[in-house]
Formats: C-alpha cells, structure tokens, sequence
C-alpha cells in the first residue's frame, strides 16, 4: 500500500486529542469520550480489510506497513507522545472494543509509570535494542557456532532456487519461506539476535550464497529489533534473501570481473535490480515486499543510486534496511579487486553515508549496534 488510508492519519488525531485531553482534565471528561468514539469508528473503518494496524516508531517517523507516513503537526504530536512515554510500537487489531480504547487512551495520558499496556486487542511496547552480558552472552557465543550448521543445511536448498531463478522457472515459495524462517528462529533465539553478526564470514567461492544469507540475517536482526514481527519479518526476510536475484541474469563475465567495469559493463549491472524485480513479480506467492526490495535497493536515499525514479517517490523502509545490510556486508568481505575493510573503517563510511546513500536513522541504528558490538566484551570481529 503505497498511501496510507485517510482514516489513518484520522484515527491519529483522535488519539491524540483525546489523550491531551485525558491529561489535562480528565479521563471521564466528555472531549475524552467524543474522541475516543471516533477513534473506534476508524479503526474499525481500517480493520476491515486488515487483521491488525501496526505502528512503529524510528527516531521521529511513524511507519505504517512499512513505509514512512508523510509528517503532519498531528502525527508530530502523536509520535512526540509515544516517544515521551517510551513506547515505540502499537498495534491495535480486529474486535477492539470502546473499553480498550478509552484505556489505550488513558495509558497514552500518564507522563512515566508503566507503559506495557495490553488487551487481547491493543498492544503497547518498546523499541529496544536488548544486549546481553556476561554468561548469558556467552552461552549466546556458543549458540552462534551454529549458524555454520545451519549455512550447510540450507545451502542446497538456496542453490537449488538459484538454478531455478537461472532457467526463469517458477520458484519454490515454500522453500524461500522454509530458509528464512531457519535464519529468523535462530537469530530469535540467540540471547542477543545482534551477536549472529559476529560469525558470518564469507568465502571467494560461494560470495552469492553467502551474502544473500548475511544481507538476510543482517536485515532481519535491524528488523526484529525495531519491533517487527511475525508475518511482516518473514517477509522482510524473504525480501533480503532475494534482494540481488537480478544478479543471476548479469553474465558471468561483468558479474566476476576482477577489475572495474567499464561503462557498458556498468550499464548492464545496474540493470540488476530491474530484472530481478520482474522475475519476482512473475512469481505468484513471493511477497510483494520483495519485489520492491530488488527494485529499491540500490536507489539510495537521496536517489542518487539506481535506478532512477521521480523526486515523489517513497522509498519503502525494507529497501533500506536491506540497503544498510547490503553496504555493511561488501564492505566486510574479500572482493577480487579489494581486501575486507576493518570495523572502524566500515563504521565510518556508514556514518558518512547516513543521510545521502543510507536512511540516516536506519543507519545510526546499525552503528549503535556496531558500538555494542565492538566495545569491551562484544562480540563482533573484522574479517
């Protein structure tokens, strides 16, 4: 969904009056009840065609089914007030009654005190990078040895896919699903999914399998730690996992030169994402989330990169995920015509790349990662 749907941006407003309101004056008071009543009316006006309405706070931006909402005074107060409280994801789902709203209101209200509220059809929660010490980080170490297990297990799997890719054949869905839900489970239950970044490596000969699984449980990690979760991380995982399959109908020739391309061999490759998206599309069952991450994520956030769209467009959150993933990971591999970088060399050209290549709080979200990674105890290694 490209637009959010107007009663969005309208049940926003209701929420957010009524909540200053509630502070003000009283939870009782008839402003509070007026507005908590139109509040209801476009909620359920938005959950006539969706299971629930999931909002996530990044920095100032309230995102909505993956794309930045364009700001506005209200949802500026509305985001200020979750931020205030510490709450950075809301969801509110199908059969939310008049009671849960006026106690999501009276929640949204209080200044400090706990802010965990939760019915069987509203849901408060925070947006928290959880980083553990101690034994517990290291019991999470030895979980990690692992992923090299799991890497072997699916590697058939995903070469399969690509010699499928490769013929322009039908993908196997289910199988893409089966993949990134082993890569999602792990990083899930690992004491600090972030720590899955220390061990991935990644080999000369089988660079291609190897960083789609990275930029894949990379994009995951950035997901599940900005409170995304269940169907929406399957998908956004699919989409990273999937992201340079425009690659596979690159030849082989401009794809593995060891040296610079010249400027027909770079027009070709910078056809990649295009074809990859409409082989995506061509594939009934492959989230469309996907499709949009082989077009986008190159583009850049300034839209400098490729390929080159209108100054109106909106760049969906996931594609700049996998952006930040996809930058971090070439950097820290062995390439023919260049070593890997060290971490405090890639920490730098993120940070100077934040803003014009890269989603500036996308990416000082990812080096706030790094941080705790490579401070005293952390767990993240250069290659």
């Amino acid at each position: 969904m490209n637009v959010p749907p107007a009663a969005l941006p309208n049940l926003l407003h209701h929420l957010a009056t009524a909540s200053a309101n509630a502070f003000l004056y009283a939870a009782g008071h008839p402003q509070v009840a007026r507005h908590c009543a139109h509040a209801l009316t476009e909620a359920e006006g938005l959950l006539a065609d969706r299971e629930e309405i999931s909002l996530v706070l990044i920095g100032n931006q309230l995102i909505f089914e993956g794309r930045p909402l364009e700001q506005s005074p209200t949802l500026e107060r509305f985001a200020q007030g979750l931020r205030a409280r510490g709450i950075g994801h809301l969801k509110v789902r199908r059969g939310v009654t008049r009671q849960e709203v006026i106690g999501l209101v009276r929640t949204l209200s209080r200044h400090g005190g706990e802010n965990s509220f939760s019915t069987d059809h509203v849901r408060l929660g925070k947006v928290e990078v959880r980083f553990s010490r101690g034994e517990s980080e290291t019991a999470a170490r030895r979980e990690i040895s692992g992923l090299g297990d799991i890497h072997a297990d699916e590697r058939a799997k995903l070469m399969e896919i690509y010699e499928v890719s490769r013929r322009r054949s039908k993908l196997k869905v289910v199988g893409i699903f089966e993949i990134v839900s082993s890569f999602v489970d792990v990083v899930r239950e690992i004491a600090d999914p972030l720590l899955a970044l220390g061990p991935l490596r990644s080999k000369d000969d089988d660079y291609t399998f190897t960083h789609s699984t990275n930029v894949c449980i990379l994009t995951v990690a950035q997901a599940m730690t900005l409170g995304v979760e269940e169907s929406l991380l399957q998908d956004i995982g699919v989409a990273a996992l999937l992201h340079d399959i425009g690659k596979l109908f690159i030849p082989a020739e401009v794809l593995e030169k060891p040296g610079r391309l010249d400027d027909a061999e770079w027009e070709i490759m910078r056809r990649h994402p295009l074809l990859g998206a409409r082989y995506l599309l061509e594939n009934p069952g492959v989230p469309r989330i996907a499709v949009i991450a082989a077009y986008e994520h190159h583009m850049q956030f300034d839209f400098r990169g490729y390929p080159s769209v209108g100054g109106d467009w909106q760049q969906n959150l996931c594609s700049q995920m996998t952006a930040v993933s996809d930058v971090f990971d070439a950097l820290r591999t062995k390439r023919p015509y260049r070593g890997a970088m060290e971490m405090g060399k890639i920490a730098g050209i993120l940070s100077e790349g934040a803003g014009s290549q890269l989603n500036p709080v996308l990416s000082r979200h990812f080096l706030r990662l790094l941080d705790r990674l490579n401070s005293p105890g952390g767990s993240a290694a250069s290659d």
